[in-house]
C-alpha cells in the first residue's frame, strides 16, 4: 500500500469476506496512478469474530491526527455502518462497495444454524468464482481469490457467513450523517441490487455509483472504481473549501 502523507487524504479499507486485505493491490494501484490519495488496508485476525469484535478492532487501528475517509467493502458494510453512526475523530465520509448494513439476502437467514454442515474448505473452485467474478473472470483474478482465501480458515469463512446473516445495522447506519458513496456492481450475484435502495431509503444523499463488474468490483474494475472514488473524495474537499 501507499506510504501516507499528511497532504493528501488517507483511504481507509476494510476487507470483504476473506479479511486478509491481499485483494486490495489492483485498486490500491489504481487509486496511486491517479495520485492524491493514500491507503490504508486493515487486515482481520485470522480468527472467528463476530461484527461486533471486529469493529473493536478496527477502530483500534484507525488513523490518529488526520482526516481519513472509510471504504467498507462487501462483509465489511456493517462495520462502515457502525463507524459511521458512532464516527470517531477524523472520519469525514463512508464508501460502500457492493455492501450491506442488514442481512442482503434475508431469505437465508434460517440456514445460518446449519452452517456446521458446509464443508467450507471444500467448496468447489467453479462455484466461488461464478458468484465472485462471473462474468469478469480471469485466470489471474481466480489465482488471487484462491491465494487469499487459502489463508483463512473454514471456521473463519463459516463465522463471518453465519454474522452476515444475523447482521442488521440499518438503525444505526441511518442515525450517521457522514456522506456516503455506494459502488454498485451491475453484475453482481451476492448482493441485489434493490440493496442500494435500501441504504438509499436511509442514508438520503448518498451518492450510488454503477460499474460494469461482478461482486468483486474493485479487483475486476479497479480504474472505474478509483475513478468513481476520486471523484467523491474531490468533492467532499471542494465542499468543505467552501463551507
Amino acid at each position: 500500500m501507499t506510504t501516507p502523507t499528511h497532504a493528501s487524504p488517507l483511504l481507509v479499507l476494510l476487507p470483504g469476506m476473506d479479511g486478509t486485505a491481499r485483494l486490495f493491490d489492483r485498486f490500491d494501484a489504481a487509486v496511486r496512478a491517479l495520485g492524491a490519495i493514500d491507503t490504508q488496508a486493515i487486515a482481520y485476525p485470522a480468527a472467528p469474530l463476530g461484527y461486533a469484535a471486529l469493529e473493536a478492532f478496527v477502530r483500534e487501528r484507525l488513523p490518529q491526527g488526520r482526516p481519513f475517509i472509510v471504504l467498507a467493502e462487501s462483509f465489511s458494510g456493517p462495520l462502515g455502518a457502525a463507524l459511521r453512526a458512532d464516527p470517531p475523530p477524523g472520519m469525514r465520509a463512508l464508501i460502500l462497495c457492493c455492501s450491506f448494513v442488514r442481512n442482503p439476502r434475508p431469505m437465508l437467514a434460517p440456514l445460518r444454524h446449519l452452517l456446521g454442515l458446509v464443508p467450507f474448505g471444500a467448496m468447489p473452485g467453479f462455484a466461488l468464482r461464478q458468484a465472485l467474478l462471473a462474468p469478469c473472470s480471469t485466470p489471474r483474478l481466480q489465482a488471487e481469490l484462491a491465494a487469499a482465501l487459502a489463508h483463512v480458515p473454514p471456521r473463519v469463512l463459516r463465522q463471518r457467513l453465519r454474522a452476515v446473516l444475523e447482521t442488521d445495522a440499518s438503525r444505526s447506519f441511518a442515525r450517521g450523517s457522514l456522506p456516503v458513496l455506494y459502488l454498485r456492481a451491475r453484475h453482481d450475484r451476492l448482493v441485489p441490487p434493490a440493496n442500494a435502495a435500501q441504504i438509499l431509503r436511509q442514508a438520503p444523499g448518498t451518492q450510488l455509483v454503477d460499474i460494469a463488474a461482478p461482486h468483486m468490483l474493485l479487483q475486476a474494475a479497479p480504474e472505474a472504481a478509483a475513478a468513481a472514488v476520486a471523484a467523491f473524495v474531490n468533492g467532499l474537499s471542494a465542499a468543505q473549501v467552501s463551507a
